[in-house]
């Protein structure tokens, strides 16, 4: 159900000033001055309720020189000043054509937070031309009612045709030393623990930080990710990210640390170029949000409503999906993703498996993954993950191998057709899982052989990862050209109605607006880094000020056992949360692709806790955030697409809180009963995370609930109507 209007020119509050345009937000909080310097620089400035949120900042871009055009006047220049022209994209511009709209529609996700979306802004699109060298450039502001957003675009025109970027300098200039929640600039991934600091100190924490990654390539020591969440002195909570990122690299921030003015840093490819272009040609959106409330940008919608509207017009086969799988025990050691430890080196279609000898750990087998679907049969799981279930796990890594894997040969132990015709029965889907070791080229010729073996086979749904450095060597997991490939990769699923769910691709930045069935990204540091030494136990209450704002990240939520050497005697590692925190997961890390992430044999030594996972659905009519502090806590009440039911989840840094929830979201005059989840008294995320407490209530929308959590703990609650 759509409701929109289109209105050019009229009802919005933009006015031409003496040297440049002024855009307001529809509900007149955020102001945007836009201009040129006196040496026809594009510049822009923002406020928010008379607060300095951006100081006059600067925009263009920098070429990579091609002195073959032939369609430039050089007037006799000297090379090395044709060079300078050709390369200058920053400067020497002039006004010529401004242009203003404003647009109110409502749309309805496929999936969500909530079951309709209002996109309402203020549009201002400036033309500027470059005399020098007769270019020309738009620069189209969409001021929203959380923030700006901005992108450059490039017309068709006689003097750029193709081009190359050398660098895009998009400056942020901050208006103070703000604290930021920040993970370091890499090309190669955001798998990292969230750093608070001031943004002066985070050039001498910058090592620290930098912790070991299976494939990482930092570019300077205050480089750091979006979506990057600061926080003023004066209480304004400002983020930068971007919006759909198509065909371009992905965005960094590097700080100049002195003036504390930030600019974008695109990924380079295997050259150091960065971008190559062809106008016509849009780059994504450049976003600024902002509040004084952090509820509001935890809320924000403004980057899917950056994107274009969905291109799969029959949505009806992407759905939610609540799934356990064959993976945590891989994670903490205890399994193995290998069939065989008989070879050294595997190359597919030459190795035997058939007369190798199992080594007894391989978690993918027929006898075990059938017990996973009947779990989920038993429990209202929707699907079941299976990960190494396919020849070359014995040598998938580390080697820069182009020919890893082929999709669709199974290991001995593993019975395709058996198994599918089992969770067909049981009402259970099977999540298919591709790891292409980062050979994204080999990834890509098989792709329509795997994605039928898919189809032929049952699964609708698969698990993509991207572990390593890309192969051909040289490239990055951000750059332009491995952009482009995810997006091919997401693309051709939708044509077999294939759901995605891509690990160490690029962040996301609401791209799942236009193709839907990216049900959910890893893209940052998920669950399985508790089994690798632990996450700091505020980094929940982060994530959603941050990854989250691009689309819906698969965590992995719901560990029960919190010990890993339980698992696994030889890993040492400790899960940074209470029990109860888990459940929380499933509301403040938002998703329509949540996994109950532990070992079948936990969850049944803790049903009642169990329960709630069994209870809470993954796609929601409505959400209100209630508390919102980045770093330190978040509690928010979803209501169930489905029913009148509400559920409610708070996750808590390390400092133990008390607080008191009003539930005057629910429906006046019903009344429900609450069933509270909570910490235990002496719950601790380190010393005591299994201690917990659930007890019942009768509720209405005048209740209130006094409620407490731990350090790195929290509560979840379940509040169904009561007819």
């Amino acid at each position: 159900m759509k409701n929109f209007k289109f209105i050019l020119g009229l009802g919005i509050a933009m006015m031409n000033i003496a040297y440049g345009q002024e855009l307001k937000s529809p509900n007149g909080d955020f102001v945007m001055d836009f201009s040129l310097s006196k040496d026809g620089q594009p510049t822009y400035q923002l406020n928010y309720k008379g607060k300095e949120i951006i100081k006059p900042s600067h925009l263009g871009f920098e070429f990579k020189t091609n002195l073959n055009q032939k369609s430039f006047e050089w007037n006799d220049k000297s090379e090395a000043d044709k060079a300078k022209d050709l390369a200058n994209f920053l400067s020497g511009f002039k006004i010529i054509d401004t242009k203003t709209s404003t647009f109110d529609e409502t749309w309805a996700p496929v999936w969500g937070e909530v079951s309709k979306i209002r996109n309402n802004f203020n549009e201002l699109a400036v033309t500027i031309s470059q005399p020098k060298t007769d270019r020309k450039m738009i620069i189209r502001f969409r001021m929203f009612n959380d923030g700006l957003g901005f992108r450059y675009e490039f017309p068709e025109q006689k003097n750029l045709k193709y081009f190359v970027i050398k660098e895009e300098h998009s400056q942020f200039a901050m208006a103070g030393d703000h604290t930021a929640f920040w993970i370091p600039g890499d090309y190669d991934t955001q798998e990292y623990d969230y750093t608070e600091s001031k943004l002066s100190e985070i050039r001498g924490l910058f090592d620290k930080a930098y912790i070991g990654n299976a494939s990482q390539k930092a570019f300077s020591k205050t480089g750091v990710q979006t979506a990057l969440m600061m926080k003023s002195s004066n209480g304004l909570y400002i983020n930068l990210h971007e919006a759909a990122l198509i065909n371009y690299p992905a965005m960094s921030l590097n700080l100049d640390d002195k003036n504390l003015v930030f600019e974008s840093w695109l990924t380079p490819d295997a050259l150091g170029d960065k971008g190559y272009l062809q106008a016509p040609f849009n780059t994504p959106w450049r976003t600024v949000i902002a509040s004084d409330d952090a509820r509001d940008v935890v809320a924000s919608k403004m980057t899917y409503n950056l994107n274009e509207p969905s291109k799969i017009k029959d949505t009806s086969w992407i759905k939610p999906v609540k799934y356990i799988g064959v993976w945590w025990e891989m994670i903490t050691g205890r399994g193995s993703w290998a069939y065989t430890d008989d070879f050294s080196t595997v190359e597919l279609g030459v190795s035997n498996y058939a007369k190798a000898k199992p080594n007894g750990k391989h978690a993918a087998n027929t006898k075990h993954v059938k017990e996973y679907i009947d779990f989920a049969a038993e429990n209202g799981f929707d699907a079941v993950l299976v990960e190494g279930w396919n020849e070359g796990w014995e040598d998938w890594f580390g080697n820069h191998k182009d020919y890893v894997f082929d999709f669709v040969t199974p290991y001995p132990d593993f019975d395709v057709k058996e198994l599918h015709a089992y969770a067909k029965s049981k009402g259970v889907k099977i999540v298919m899982h591709h790891e292409t070791s980062g050979a994204i080229r080999n990834y890509e010729r098989h792709l329509d052989k795997a994605y039928q073996f898919m189809q032929d086979n049952g699964y609708n749904a698969v698990k993509s990862g991207y572990v390593g450095d890309i192969v051909p060597r040289g490239d990055y997991h951000y750059s332009q050209n491995v952009v482009n490939h995810y997006q091919y990769a997401l693309e051709k699923a939708a044509e077999y109605k294939i759901m995605v769910n891509a690990h160490e691709a690029v962040r996301p930045t609401g791209v799942a607006r236009t193709w839907p069935n990216l049900i959910g990204n890893e893209s940052a540091r998920g669950t399985e880094y508790q089994a690798f030494g632990g996450s700091k136990p505020n980094h929940v209450t982060i994530l959603p000020f941050t990854r989250l704002l691009g689309g819906p990240m698969d965590y992995t939520p719901g560990i029960f056992e919190m010990d890993i050497k339980k698992m696994n005697p030889n890993n040492e590692s400790h899960v940074n949360s209470t029990l109860v925190n888990q459940l929380a997961l499933y509301l403040t890390m938002y998703s329509p692709l949540q996994m109950a992430a532990d070992i079948i044999e936990n969850y049944k030594r803790f049903p009642d806790a169990f329960q709630f996972i069994k209870d809470v659905p993954v796609d929601w009519q409505d959400s209100k955030y209630l508390e919102a502090e980045p770093g330190k806590y978040l509690t928010v009440a979803r209501k169930d697409k489905n029913s009148n039911n509400w559920f409610v989840g708070n996750v808590n840094g390390v400092t133990p809180r008390t607080t008191k929830i009003k539930l005057d979201f629910l429906e006046k005059g019903k009344k429900y009963e609450a069933t509270i989840y909570a910490d235990g008294k002496d719950a601790h995320y380190k010393t005591n995370p299994q201690s917990y407490k659930i007890e019942t209530k009768k509720v209405t929308a005048k209740s209130t609930l006094d409620l407490t959590s731990a350090a790195g703990g929290g509560f979840a609650i379940s509040i169904k109507e009561v007819k």
